[in-house]
């Protein structure tokens, strides 16, 4: 365990000084920008010590990890991130747990998660995902509602009893226009980001920016980078 929590804590200080370097050379505070630790397919002791390294944003993308890691570790001040394609028939675990769903791409998730907030006496907020290879009303590979979307999903989240929106989130596309230019998408995303604001001034959370390309992130305005591999490295595959 002592390896471990120095191998974290070496990974982690790494990730904190490209953060913090990013920010500098784009003239930006260092508590601009909030660490995300995306935990998935790693156990809760990694997690425990995440916390104890002062890590306070974790994230997961599947309801089955997520939610017996959550209750491992419901006795730690962490703020539970929920960033993947999230099925009705798991809401209601989801929001069991998750302080912030990253993923809302569709009118039928935004009422299945209000219901459930509304029942468990909690406030969820919500990121409308965007997905910047989506043609104009479908959604994307990776999940994600088109741009001509957001304004549809933003106002149904801000007008449902148990949510709060947030803000947007993307993931840099594999495939269309922006597929391999990071900085012009996350730059369309703070464009978009900026419009959302124009109506809901309250949602300035701009999720974007992973491993590979938080600098991008960083440079364009994001507010939240979303980081795995960087800071728990590169899982053996099972079997």
């Amino acid at each position: 365990m002592t390896d471990r929590r120095s191998e974290l804590a070496a990974n982690l200080a790494r990730v904190q000084e490209r953060i913090a370097a990013a920010c500098a050379a784009a003239g930006r505070a260092p508590g601009e920008v909030t660490l995300i630790v995306v935990t998935k397919t790693y156990p809760a002791s990694d997690v425990r010590i995440l916390s104890e390294l002062g890590v306070r944003d974790v994230a997961e993308n599947r309801d089955q990890d997520a939610a017996p890691k959550a209750a491992e570790c419901s006795d730690l001040p962490l703020k539970w991130h929920f960033v993947g394609q999230l099925q009705t028939n798991k809401v209601r675990s989801v929001v069991g747990y998750a302080d912030l769903v990253q993923s809302i791409d569709r009118s039928r998730l935004v009422t299945a998660l209000s219901k459930e907030a509304v029942r468990a006496g909690r406030e969820v907020g919500c990121l409308i995902q965007v997905a910047l290879d989506a043609d104009a009303g479908g959604r994307g590979e990776r999940g994600g509602v088109a741009p001509e979307g957001i304004e549809e999903l933003a106002d149904l989240v801000a007008g449902s009893p148990g949510l709060r929106l947030d803000g947007l989130m993307t993931v840099a596309p594999l495939t269309g226009a922006y597929a391999g230019r990071e900085h012009a998408a996350f730059g369309r995303l703070m464009d978009l980001s900026t419009d959302l604001r124009r109506t809901h001034p309250a949602a300035t959370m701009v999720s974007a920016g992973m491993s590979a390309d938080l600098e991008q992130a960083v440079a364009a305005g994001a507010t939240h980078v979303r980081v795995g591999t960087a800071v728990l490295g590169v899982r053996p595959r099972l079997g």
